[in-house]
């Protein structure tokens, strides 16, 4: 039983537009924001249309916990109630919005539980006021406030900027051009928390534009790790419609391992044939004519 051994317990909500998510495939999931609880930091994970995308036929909902600490901790022993409810608390599913309330109870057998890092929250925290900012940039009509010792920290182009001898380094604000405001808070964002915007996060009409965006500011200012993940979400979202575009963004923004990726997923000739069809096609060779050449060089499979 569970006499005499310490427990933390804590009620999560998390909301699931179903309408919205309903066109998930089986086996993919949406997660919440990461959760203490027992010590640990924990996260929801959902899957709309169920976990199984070979067996299960879309026709039920999944939810699970998991622990997502770092470093990861194995022998975490946690119990666990979900309920669903709508947007109005009632225990039933209406208007395809969904209240996932998710009741953990840790079993912890550590007579003193130490808190997960919370390092993040307090440099995000840190990111959001104005204490202790010293450098500010102007991008459009916005004004973003920052660390010099922080950018500088993160990237090498703004250690150059921010503490070398070029203008910028005395200058109290920057005025910066060829990015966005949306795109800059994003990059900024990221140079503080080492995390990748969720989904929700990612302004605009086109995810997948904004993506592009960001990978640019990340070649831009020498941000490997940024980069290397909005190829990859570049790379998750490819299709015979997309793929001239994201192979054009990796060949502008030197980013090798997406192009060999693109490079491979056009040698498949099925894909190949639709690909050629679409104006990101025709852009991308008059954008790059060699291009042409390397994709010839790749035996078709």
């Amino acid at each position: 039983g569970l006499d005499g051994r310490p427990t933390d317990f804590r009620f999560q909500e998390f909301r699931l537009d179903y309408e919205k998510n309903k066109h998930l495939e089986a086996g993919h999931a949406i997660f919440s924001d990461p959760f203490s609880a027992g010590g640990h930091m924990w996260r929801i994970s959902c899957f709309p249309r169920g976990i199984n995308s070979v067996y299960d036929k879309g026709e039920y909902l999944s939810v699970f916990v998991e622990v997502v600490s770092k470093p990861w901790v194995s022998g975490v022993s946690a119990v666990f109630e979900v309920f669903l409810m709508d947007k109005n608390g009632e225990p039933s599913v209406t208007e395809g919005h969904i209240r996932i309330v998710c009741g953990i109870m840790v079993v912890n057998d550590r007579s003193i539980p130490v808190p997960p890092s919370d390092i993040v929250e307090h440099l995000c925290n840190m990111l959001d006021s104005t204490d202790g900012a010293d450098v500010s940039f102007i991008v459009d009509s916005e004004t973003f406030h920052a660390h010099r010792a922080v950018l500088a920290a993160r990237s090498p182009v703004f250690r150059a900027e921010l503490l070398g001898s070029m203008a910028e380094a005395t200058a109290p604000s920057i005025t910066l051009h060829d990015i966005a405001p949306a795109t800059f808070k994003l990059m900024l964002r990221f140079m503080y928390t080492d995390t990748f915007p969720v989904d929700g996060e990612l302004l605009g009409d086109c995810p997948t534009e904004m993506i592009r965006h960001l990978l640019a500011a990340a070649d831009r200012y020498a941000l490997d790790r940024l980069k290397l993940m909005c190829a990859q979400k570049l790379w998750d979202n490819v299709s015979v419609n997309t793929v001239a575009a994201t192979l054009a963004c990796a060949e502008m923004y030197n980013c090798l391992e997406l192009k060999i990726k693109c490079i491979d997923f056009f040698a498949m000739e099925k894909n190949f044939r639709k690909a050629v069809l679409t104006d990101g096609f025709v852009q991308l060779v008059q954008q790059f004519p060699f291009i042409i050449v390397e994709l010839r060089k790749r035996p078709a499979t």
